[in-house]
């Protein structure tokens, strides 16, 4: 999926898009801009649609999905009658085995973890994986592949996840570089996302 330039996208889209754009450096980069607007124009309020479109566009944006992927998604999300479509579409992202990966903190963004997958760096169950959109489920054991185990990209792991904390829905041994599902994502309200305000968008 190409993206054009990230601290454009998130001045439009919100921070919270792009890993790089939730830094102090983008702080500062967002304050030196606002000081050198000169427009004394206040922004249009968006309309219903507006807001709904920016909010899909987030999720896009933040889990490096196409279109087509995330409308695939909703369509699952949405064909239980009674079900929450919200907490299905939540689960459906955060099982993406790049996601997994991205959690386990083995790359600082999905970009690198959609990356690495697709490099076949990791297996499932025993079995190489090399698609980044792969769903995982509970009690998957997803493991670095044993030749890869040298590479750059793994070095110093248990050192660089000291301080870091996965999901509470994943497990991961930094030693040995293998974790496991071991429950349900669960989507909580304040979230970075409005999923209730992307299926809207979809239901047009």
């Amino acid at each position: 999926m190409q993206i054009g330039p990230r601290y454009k996208i998130a001045r439009r889209l919100g921070p919270g898009v792009f890993e790089k754009t939730q830094t102090q450096k983008f702080q500062l980069s967002e304050a030196r801009h606002a000081h050198g607007k000169k427009s004394d124009k206040r922004p249009k309020a968006l309309s219903d649609y507006g807001l709904q479109l920016v909010e899909k566009q987030r999720v896009r944006f933040s889990y490096g999905i196409i279109e087509r992927q995330l409308a695939n998604y909703v369509a699952k999300a949405t064909e239980t009658k009674g079900a929450n479509s919200a907490e299905k579409l939540f689960g459906m992202l955060e099982n993406r085995l790049d996601n997994v990966v991205y959690r386990f903190g083995l790359a600082h963004t999905r970009r690198l973890a959609r990356q690495m997958v697709s490099h076949g760096h990791f297996v499932v169950n025993g079995k190489r994986t090399m698609v980044p959109s792969y769903s995982v489920k509970i009690g998957d054991v997803i493991t670095v592949r044993e030749g890869s185990k040298k590479s750059v990209l793994f070095t110093d792991v248990p050192k660089k996840l000291q301080n870091y904390s996965v999901p509470k829905w994943l497990s991961f041994d930094a030693e040995k570089l293998t974790g496991t599902v071991t429950g349900t994502p669960a989507l909580e309200l304040g979230g970075l996302f409005n999923l209730n305000t992307v299926l809207e968008y979809y239901s047009r």
